[in-house]
């Protein structure tokens, strides 16, 4: 289909078979479907682009600042990959389930290599029923007032997780535009003492079923209390009390943050990859 239109983002014809594909597992799927269900289809609004190497069901890829493949074959992948590589690069990484993303990685890794890193086993974890570990009561909404004592947090989060830091190049400007966009959309969570935050939480993508959480952080000085799992179950309450699944992916070799999920009751749905690119 694609040679034949050009090879074009998928458009309004193709909607109800994405929302179909985006449907059939809403964990593992939800950074794409919050953007689709919020914005439909059409690149400029999505963000990015949907891409189909034949059809949109049996093969699926979301190409935007992130490169994001969801369903698709070996063939569909090397289609992915030419398609990649043939214009300029846009994304900053590939993240999604683990097959998909590091099989895509290996055919474009000769034009966008070396990676800056590569996260090959991060399990996908969701929490269905209540939390088991009481949720910190201190936990609350971020307000735009509090941005300025909410950011330094969020860039130590950033540069600890990602091994950047968001405010290079513009001085912070686009990254503290996403923040104030999460809280104006309440899904920036926080506990602040003496006026610093302690614990620091979002929930970086919000579909209609699913809520995955992100950027979970401790102040270093106050680590090994039970703030971090007290505080995700905290936000996993309220992603539940907006009816949807509370999910997050973590690295496998965080060991303490798996331990402290588990202990909320997160289980192992899925495994994802990401490969940070320079």
């Amino acid at each position: 289909m694609l040679r034949l239109l050009g090879d074009k983002p998928l458009g309004a014809r193709d909607a109800p078979a994405v929302s179909r594909v985006l449907n059939s597992d809403p964990v593992s799927m939800c950074m794409v479907a919050a953007r689709f269900e919020s914005h439909g289809i059409e690149p400029r609004l999505l963000g990015g682009e949907l891409w189909s190497a034949s059809d949109p069901e049996r093969s699926l890829c979301f190409s935007g600042a992130n490169m994001i493949p969801l369903r698709g074959s070996p063939d569909d992948l090397s289609h992915f990959a030419d398609r990649a590589v043939a214009n300029a690069r846009i994304c900053s990484s590939i993240v999604g389930e683990s097959g998909l993303a590091m099989s895509l990685w290996e055919r474009v890794d000769d034009d966008w290599g070396p990676a800056r890193e590569i996260r090959p086993v991060q399990p996908l974890m969701a929490l269905s029923g209540e939390p088991l570990v009481e949720p910190d009561p201190q936990v609350r909404l971020v307000t735009l007032d509090d941005l300025d004592t909410y950011l330094p947090a969020a860039v130590d989060m950033f540069i600890g997780e990602v091994g950047v830091d968001p405010c290079a190049g513009d001085g912070g400007r686009s990254y503290r535009r996403r923040l104030a966009s999460l809280i104006a959309a309440r899904r920036v969570f926080a506990r602040f003492e003496d006026g610093q935050v302690v614990f620091k939480a979002e929930v970086g993508s919000m579909s209609r079923a699913v809520g995955q959480i992100q950027g979970v952080w401790v102040d270093p000085c106050m680590r090994g209390r039970g703030l971090g799992a007290a505080g995700t179950a905290a936000v996993a309450s309220a992603i539940a009390a907006r009816g949807r699944v509370p999910s997050l992916y973590v690295n496998s070799f965080n060991l303490p943050a798996r331990a402290a999920y588990e202990r909320i009751g997160f289980t192992q749905v899925g495994t994802f990859a990401t490969i940070l690119i320079d």
